[in-house]
């Protein structure tokens, strides 16, 4: 490639990356719910930093923060999240935004691109108060009901406290301006281990999971440990844990390659040691990219639970919470950022699906949209030890700016 073109700082994109890391660190991580204070100073230092770039700065009534252009030429749409999980990893979601940021500074100020990279830092992507609340407000799908419900998942906040606390309230909301954008592209750490076990630099998303989660109630009797005869008992927790057991017995046969399913949270009512449970909870949940798939095993699991109804001594329910579509990534977006891999990573690069649910499927209801992912240490993420080596950012930078600029000229 031509030395011509406008490339990444990779010693700017450190120092930027290391400058949000120390806003709420935690150990070699951070600690960075929705609308904390290190969650608030990190999107003021994004709006200071978004003017160096060309860019007009503006924070919605949501908490998304914008950078815009006023150039009147093709723009692509760059961005991720600067809120984390509870003391989680440093990379989830900045490396996005910063990566964005980087390409902005880059191609902006580039005379003989006709295009600008405008940057988006979406609120909410890890679902303290609600799932992808930023981007899903932005392409429309948040109403002001849904603002008024939503609770912080730990503290039991109300969203609207919270909004009012960062100055926000009253503020409107932004909405996607149709043809405004060519497409979007995030870049995120890849939350596995495929790149690194492979020695590769770059991951080129094909499909981001679809993500369903359940509510599973089991009611049987609460009674006394010491008083009840075995053989008398409705045992809810028992009941949970049989029904744990016959999941990963039966789903194997009719799941795809890529499924996975996980109970994370399981709940015993009241939750005494001396008291068999009458009640409980678990919340389970399903990933794939093909609807046919997750459609089969929700008919097997609501199956399941019919028979063990029927058989007794307990009583199963199965409550749909979330349903979420698969997305697609644009092929057009996928072709750039690999041959932007083959100039500047060797061609180190394979296309992939994402096991994780990330905002650029909420922007592929709209726009085109793509991903490209970086190699994470040991697959490690949502933890505080997530990592990735300071050449493989840079390179992961390089290939981002030059994806960029491909889209906008293509």
């Amino acid at each position: 490639m031509p030395d011509t073109f406008p490339r990444a700082n990779g010693m700017r994109v450190l120092a930027d990356l290391n400058a949000l890391r120390a806003i709420g660190a935690y150990k070699t991580g951070v600690h960075k719910p929705t609308f904390s204070e290190p969650h608030k100073q990190s999107l003021d230092w994004l709006v200071h930093k978004l003017p160096e770039a060309g860019l007009a700065a503006a924070i919605d009534g949501i908490g998304n923060v914008f950078g815009t252009s006023a150039k009147a030429a093709p723009k692509l749409l760059a961005g991720s999240h600067l809120e984390s999980q509870n003391y989680a990893g440093w990379l989830d979601g900045p490396l996005g935004v910063v990566y964005a940021l980087e390409a902005a500074r880059a191609l902006n100020a580039d005379a003989s691109l006709n295009g600008a990279v405008e940057v988006a830092a979406w609120c909410d992507e890890e679902g303290h108060f609600g799932h992808f609340l930023g981007s899903r407000s932005y392409v429309g799908q948040v109403t002001e009901a849904d603002i008024d419900a939503a609770r912080d998942r730990t503290s039991g906040r109300t969203m609207r406290a919270a909004l009012a606390d960062m100055g926000l309230a009253g503020r409107p909301r932004t909405n996607a301006e149709p043809g405004r954008h060519v497409g979007y592209l995030e870049a995120h750490i890849e939350q596995g281990d495929t790149l690194e076990s492979e020695g590769l630099a770059v991951g080129v998303v094909t499909s981001i999971v679809g993500i369903w989660q359940y509510q599973i109630n089991f009611v049987g009797a609460q009674n006394h440990a010491g008083t009840t005869r075995m053989a008398a008992r409705k045992d809810a927790g028992l009941a949970l844990a049989k029904f744990c057991v016959a999941i990963d017995e039966r789903f194997p046969a009719a799941c795809g390659p890529r499924t996975v399913w996980t109970t994370g949270r399981i709940t015993l009512d009241p939750g005494a040691p001396s008291i068999i449970p009458g009640g409980a909870e678990m919340l389970f949940q399903i990933r794939d990219d093909d609807p046919t798939v997750i459609a089969r095993l929700e008919g097997l699991l609501k199956a399941m639970a019919a028979d063990v109804s029927a058989q007794g001594p307990c009583t199963v329910t199965v409550e749909k919470l979330r349903t979420g579509a698969p997305a697609m990534m644009n092929a057009g977006i996928q072709d750039a950022i690999e041959a932007a891999s083959k100039a500047l990573a060797g061609g180190r690069s394979v296309r992939m699906p994402s096991g994780a649910g990330h905002d650029a499927q909420m922007l592929a209801t709209i726009m085109p949209a793509g991903m490209l992912f970086v190699p994470s240490i040991g697959g490690i993420s949502h933890h505080w030890t997530e990592n990735t080596a300071d050449a493989d950012i840079v390179t992961g930078a390089q290939v981002f700016v030059d994806a960029c600029r491909r889209i906008l000229t293509g």
